[in-house]
């Protein structure tokens, strides 16, 4: 079902594990719908004995409904209760936790699987900084629960009907599962919070993803968008209640965690990436938002994820 696409950095020191989407032999492409619980019973030697961070080329979708689920997205635990889903978008850094008595729908698929026009209503839960964690108002969760158990029938009816009815029905059941996700009272009124904030704050956030390694001052960004210093903060802080610099340093930050964690950098190569002027620079940049050297984060990261 996955491949492992893993890449090494110029020093040739190996990174997050990137996994390509393969399904079983059979199965028509960009969709497979499993349970958790199967999904488990099947994988039992990866990617979380021992548990390992891995990236993806497609998307996760779990709704938990019994028990509890921890799962790590970006380098942050999540913890979701019955009624709740977990939505892991490509590119996320994640690391699986053993399920427990986690039980519910689990669904993969890839960007490309959804026709144009949904792609696009969808945009806001598909991004790629949208919420790991979605709470569906209880009027809408009988209905998803259902939904997500004909998707998972219909994808285990492989043969019963024509390969393309089936595919076609597999994709039309998707597309209602994520409309309704997505349009949930409770996920719209944050999307429509967010949309309020999107155009420059948006902008910003797309800037950041492209170019946090070169560019680190709020007047570097401001410049790239055409807009002022002040402008670009008030968005900012619209958004999250932070600073432009803040947001700057905080991207930074999860790339060294990333680097310096799972994908094994020493703190110079970090540095060099990061575009710090040396790695003492970068050693008290790190030290005075996380409290620890590099090499004590790396350390304690091998530790947690041997």
């Amino acid at each position: 079902m996955m491949v492992d696409k893993r890449h090494r950095n110029p020093r040739g020191q190996a990174m997050v594990p990137l996994y390509g989407f393969q399904p079983p032999v059979g199965t028509p492409y960009g969709l497979e719908v499993s349970t958790v619980e199967d999904f488990f019973a099947q994988h039992d030697d990866w990617p979380w004995n021992p548990p390992r961070p891995g990236r993806a080329t497609f998307h996760y979708l779990i709704a938990v409904t019994e028990g509890e689920l921890r799962h790590d997205v970006d380098h942050l635990t999540r913890t979701l209760t019955p009624g709740q889903w977990l939505w892991v978008r490509p590119g996320h850094t994640q690391c699986w936790h053993q399920p427990g008595a986690a039980r519910g729908p689990f669904i993969l698929f890839e960007p490309d699987v959804l026709r144009p026009d949904i792609a696009r209503l969808l945009a806001p839960v598909t991004a790629h900084e949208a919420s790991a964690v979605l709470s569906p108002h209880p009027d809408d969760a009988a209905w998803l629960h259902q939904t997500a158990l004909q998707l998972l029938d219909e994808h285990r009816a492989l043969g019963r009907r024509p390969l393309d009815v089936h595919h076609a029905l597999r994709r039309s059941l998707l597309e209602s599962l994520l409309l309704r996700l997505a349009n949930s009272p409770d996920i719209l009124a944050a999307s429509r919070a967010d949309k309020g904030r999107r155009d420059t704050y948006g902008r910003l956030v797309d800037a950041l993803e492209l170019h946090f390694r070169e560019l680190h001052r709020a007047a570097d960004y401001a410049e790239l968008l055409g807009c002022s210093v002040r402008t670009l903060s008030r968005a900012a802080r619209d958004g999250t209640g932070k600073g432009v610099r803040e947001l700057i340093d905080a991207r930074r930050l999860l790339e060294a965690r990333r680097l310096l964690g799972s994908a094994g950098w020493d703190a110079r190569a970090v540095a060099d990436h990061l575009g710090f002027t040396d790695a003492a620079n970068f050693g008290r940049f790190f030290r005075d938002r996380t409290g620890l050297t590099p090499a004590a984060f790396a350390a304690r990261d091998a530790i947690t994820h041997p």
